[in-house]
């Protein structure tokens, strides 16, 4: 029976030469033999191995073995901040490659001539939604030039098991024979009852299976993955039990590594975690900040811009509405309490991640707000950003998805809200029952106007008078009540921040010499870090966040040693800070200590 399972891992395995100049380990050069008979017999592969296995390196390998073996070029899709790297992969190892991001398939894709008989898509789990424009512009350019794929992903699917049968349907159609069945689903349903007209060894027929050994049947045929303790189970040596390891906790031997071809050695690492710890005092910003009162105004607000939909107004007829109209009233209904959960839960994330990066939220929900109750009141229309719950994925998105001010506004200065530089507050906004916030309402409209004449094209647009007075009430109520919050929030300063003092110390006297990567989910606790630690006297780090031109070259300057690069003693970097634009695809083994 083992022999009959195997019988393709060893037609790969026995198939395909990989070229000299690729100095794999073992476990790598048999995931990339195997995957090229995947790519050849069935289309695509997609490559699942765990984080920091080198799936960059085995997808470049299946590449350039396929345009040796069969004459092609390959296509590369990859996110934006991955695109010096692929760059950097294709000129080392010789590819015949285009490389683009998948920001730009939706403009550049339908113009790249049908000659790329090779399409390799880093971080493949991006494409989950087979619904969207840019997964509809990559399955067409695919099914048009009759393209092969490589798919790279160290987390397949996140969700459900769609999220698999949407890559597999980038080249497998969904009626195509795969030669399987989904027998548990078989087994304990009627299903071939009640779908006659679907074939039963199609992907069709598997996407309505919720077994998983259906589909770990499945993608045994199209994926090749990995863990570290397979690889250590089955490829790692040992050193001697009486061997003295100066890497081993104990100072002895038996620890387990991987040997490269010139005979060094890389070891598995011992994973200690730790905590960091800082003390509160009673008038402690965070103690003041993490208060019952702060809690019950998030956990009751109304978040309206978030649940558009139901406030609509039930008395206007369809024939009053235009077709753009009813389309995006159908938007917005089916959006609703999903977006108001992660909305409310993303202000406790940034309350936890910092208080830095919860008042500048704070201060952007109101400035929204208000924007919305200015258009209302004016009889504007109502400026929609983005309705989906793709708007708090940090992998997208690093931002606070409530930035009203995160624009390129060229030379025009942002009207800033009634804070200081950094949004710190330092001047109280007074309270009355008649005027709530009275320059956030100037600051709206000079927003709006910036928004209606400069960048009009990133909203949709909509009629006041479609919703009711429930709107511009709990606009208010919620406005109201996070300025409390503003106003009862206490003044941050290096000093005080004990957070702030805390990672200080560990950086400079608890690992004074280590690499230390330092990963926080918002952009706005970076660029905080960034400034506080260079007022602290920090030299030799970085920040890195969606907006920074160049991610790979700072993860280089970081991680030379696994990069293969050199840099000067004044330009490597000891401390590297970053969101989780860094999190996908790039070598950062040379870090020691990660803080979280």
């Amino acid at each position: 029976m083992a022999y009959h399972l195997s019988t393709e891992a060893r037609d790969g395995l026995s198939q395909y030469a990989i070229p000299s100049e690729f100095k794999l380990f073992d476990f790598q050069e048999a995931s990339v033999k195997i995957a090229c008979h995947h790519v050849n017999r069935r289309g695509g592969v997609i490559i699942g191995d765990v984080v920091g296995l080198g799936k960059t390196m085995v997808g470049t390998a299946i590449a350039r073995v396929l345009e040796e073996d069969f004459g092609f070029s390959t296509l590369i899709i990859c996110p934006k901040n991955l695109v010096t790297m692929w760059e950097n992969y294709r000129d080392t190892y010789g590819l015949r490659a285009k490389i683009l991001s998948i920001s730009m398939v939706e403009k550049e894709l339908e113009n790249v001539p049908a000659r790329f008989r090779l399409v390799l898509i880093d971080e493949s789990h991006n494409l989950r939604n087979r619904e969207g424009k840019r997964y509809a512009a990559i399955k067409d350019y695919i099914e048009q030039s009759g393209s092969r794929c490589i798919l790279l992903t160290a987390t397949p699917y996140n969700k459900t098991y769609l999220d698999l049968s949407a890559q597999l349907r980038l080249f497998v159609g969904e009626d195509e024979d795969l030669g399987i069945r989904p027998e548990e689903l078989l087994r304990n349903t009627n299903f071939a009852v009640q779908h006659p007209d679907i074939s039963l060894r199609s992907l069709k027929a598997f996407e309505y299976s919720e077994y998983s050994e259906d589909w770990q049947q499945l993608m045994s045929k199209y994926m090749v993955r990995r863990t570290r303790s397979f690889i250590r189970d089955n490829y790692a040596k040992s050193d001697p039990p009486d061997c003295v390891s100066p890497l081993s906790k104990g100072g002895r031997g038996d620890r387990k590594y991987l040997e490269f071809a010139d005979g060094s050695r890389s070891y598995f690492p011992d994973r200690i975690p730790k905590t960091a710890t800082f003390k509160l005092g009673e008038n402690d910003p965070y103690t003041q900040l993490y208060s019952a009162e702060v809690v019950d105004i998030i956990s009751n607000l109304n978040l309206p811009r978030y649940a558009l939909g139901s406030y609509q107004l039930t008395t206007i007829s369809e024939k009053l509405l235009t077709e753009k109209e009813k389309d995006l009233l159908d938007s917005l209904s089916r959006a609703g309490k999903n977006l108001i959960g992660f909305c409310r839960t993303n202000l406790f994330k940034r309350l936890e991640s910092s208080g830095y990066a919860f008042i500048e939220s704070i201060e952007r929900h109101i400035l929204r707000n208000y924007i919305y109750l200015y258009a209302i009141e004016s009889g504007l229309d109502i400026p929609i950003g983005t309705q989906d719950v793709d708007l708090f994925s940090t992998a997208l998105n690093d931002e606070d998805t409530d930035s009203s001010l995160s624009h390129d506004w060229d030379d025009e200065d942002p009207p800033q809200p009634p804070f200081d530089k950094g949004g710190v507050n330092t001047k109280k906004v007074p309270l009355s029952k008649g005027d709530l916030g009275g320059s956030y309402q100037e600051k709206a409209q000079k927003v709006y106007e910036i928004y209606k004449r400069k960048y009009q094209k990133r909203f949709k647009w909509i009629r006041p008078n479609l919703f009711n007075k429930d709107l511009i009430t709990h606009l208010r109520d919620d406005a109201h009540n996070l300025l409390k919050i503003l106003n009862n929030s206490p003044e941050w300063t290096t000093k005080n921040d004990q957070k702030l003092l805390a990672l200080h110390q560990l950086i400079t006297k608890t690992h004074p010499q280590e690499k230390i990567l330092i990963f926080s989910q918002f952009a706005d606790t970076v660029d905080y870090l960034e400034e506080k630690l260079t007022e602290l006297g920090l030299t030799n780090f970085a920040c890195a966040t969606g907006k920074s031109e160049n991610p790979t070259i700072l993860a280089q300057r970081f991680s030379p040693k696994s990069n293969n690069k050199n840099f000067s003693p004044e330009k490597e970097l000891r401390v590297l800070i970053a969101t989780d634009v860094l999190s996908e695809g790039q070598n950062l083994q040379d870090c020691r200590i990660i803080v979280n």
